[in-house]
């Protein structure tokens, strides 16, 4: 790709860009949410047109019309963001548009026989006859991946492909990748994750606010180049200090044997005024439940809850949020966001009150002025606040997702995976917004993936596992090596 344009309303997304892949090569498409990166593989998959610029397939200049174009070329994409139709089988998602037929009509046997074969081939244990809609989120991805690759491409553009997936099932997807590699193939691999990077690409290209900034041989650079390629300044810490562990010794937000049978069992935790809380434990084990446990969406068959040692009783997100109870789902998309909204109906949604007028009728001024400050404070890249949400980056849609539970100025503050598919100078702003929420004396639960976060920024680590909690540590002096012991059964359970 050479010298590739495009612009949207009020953006220039991409300025003159090139991007070389080699035949059997993995490159790392690297840079901050809104660098361009999806716009690019975009370009090339054929979803968007460029303005200005040339695509050249080996050797020969190409014009890519559309999406089947795209993939007649041997182009195919696997988005962050799933495209599955969830009322259909496994299979019928892996070959729509492409079933086998026997007199005009659908050959079901055959449809599922082909997709196990293809299963099997990429050690995917999935069921073909199975509804996407009864798949956990990591199986969707995976299916995801079973079929852009039934489409035997030459090209694989990957675009946060591990962002659900745990670790044991990034392994298969790497194993996958190195078969691919093997054949001939070659992909192009976007992820905000630098240890996955350094294992499985390369070579990696940087992009810089639409602007290409250089390639550089993955056995010849380190993280604190690529930082500075990325951001275009060092970053002389990833986790900013938090010099204090709570503002107030007592327990701003305590639940005592909390219980929903099949989701969280017997959950005791608490949480102080300006003390982040860590959740950690494998994809599955009821992190996730448990916070969605405290915020009412799964409403408990017995236990209690304490909010400054008063017993309340939430049973809705309704009432989560009478109570100063805000929760950042992780899955943003389908939980967090109305993504054809506008930035600013987006940001006041869960506090409309606040942007009524004296005879109760909604003021735009009032909606206009209290985004403006969220995305000055945020840093939201937007063209404006009446842009759709679905325009935007996934890491400015994260950021809205946070200004939207700022308007209830909330006491306690849920985070499910809060930098998932974020950059690493959005992270950093992130990890420094919860310390400045910390000071104001907010309590906060932290729930990640990644063990690095929860170990730098709590300031207390609970081990989920089996939707109960087994016990509690230290993050500042425990070590990978134990938690894992504590996951994996191989020490006792406290």
């Amino acid at each position: 790709m050479k010298g590739i344009h495009k612009e949207f309303p009020g953006v220039v997304a991409l300025d003159g860009v090139d991007l070389k892949l080699e035949e059997g090569k993995v490159l790392a498409l690297l840079g901050e949410n809104g660098a361009g990166k999806s716009t690019l593989m975009k370009i090339l998959s054929g979803s968007y047109q460029p303005d200005g610029g040339d695509i050249y397939l080996y050797g020969k200049k190409v014009e890519i019309k559309n999406v089947n174009h795209a993939r007649s070329l041997g182009i195919s994409i696997i988005y962050q963001e799933l495209s599955l139709s969830p009322n259909m089988t496994v299979a019928e998602n892996i070959f729509a548009m492409r079933e086998p037929a026997r007199f005009g009509l659908i050959n079901d046997k055959e449809l599922n026989r082909q997709a196990k074969t293809l299963l099997d081939e990429l050690e995917i244990d999935i069921s073909p006859s199975k509804p996407v809609n009864e798949l956990s989120i990591s199986n969707q991805q995976l299916v995801e991946i079973a079929k852009a690759l039934s489409m035997q491409p030459k090209i694989i553009i990957m675009d946060e492909p591990t962002s659900a997936l745990s670790s044991k099932e990034t392994e298969l997807l790497f194993k996958i990748i190195r078969k691919l590699k093997h054949k001939g193939n070659s992909v192009i691999y976007i992820s905000h994750r630098m240890e996955e990077i350094f294992e499985i690409s390369d070579s990696i290209s940087v992009l810089r606010d639409g602007k290409y900034i250089g390639t550089v041989e993955t056995a010849n650079t380190d993280p604190d180049e690529l930082i500075v390629m990325m951001v275009g300044r060092e970053m002389n810490q990833f986790y900013p200090q938090k010099e204090f562990t709570f503002v107030k010794d007592e327990k701003l937000l305590e639940v005592k044997n909390y219980t929903k049978k099949g989701y969280y069992h017997d959950v005791n935790l608490f949480v102080r005024p300006g003390e982040i809380l860590g959740l950690y434990g494998l994809m599955g084990s009821g992190r996730t439940e448990i916070a969605r446990g405290i915020f009412g969406m799964l409403k408990k068959d017995s236990g209690q809850m304490f909010i400054r040692g008063r017993e309340v009783h939430v049973d809705s997100s309704i009432s989560a949020i009478k109570h100063k109870i805000a929760f950042v789902t992780e899955d943003r998309k389908h939980e967090g966001l109305v993504l054809t909204a506008s930035v600013y109906e987006n940001v006041t949604f869960a506090n409309l009150h606040k942007v009524l007028n004296a005879i109760k009728l909604i003021s735009h001024k009032k909606e206009a002025d209290i985004t403006k400050e969220h995305v000055d404070h945020l840093r939201i890249k937007t063209p404006n606040i009446y842009q759709m949400v679905n325009n935007l980056s996934g890491g400015n849609q994260q950021k809205i997702v946070l200004s939207k539970w700022f308007e209830i100025e909330p006491e306690i503050l849920i985070l499910d995976e809060p930098t998932r598919g974020i950059d690493i100078g959005a992270k950093y702003e992130i990890y420094k917004l919860m310390i400045d929420l910390a000071k104001k004396g907010v309590g906060i639960i932290l729930i990640s993936s990644e063990l690095p976060e929860v170990l730098n920024m709590s300031d207390r680590l609970l081990i989920v596992k089996d939707r109960r909690i087994v016990t509690e540590l230290d993050p500042k002096r425990t070590t990978p090596e134990e938690i894992m012991m504590h996951i994996t059964g191989r020490r006792g359970e406290s």
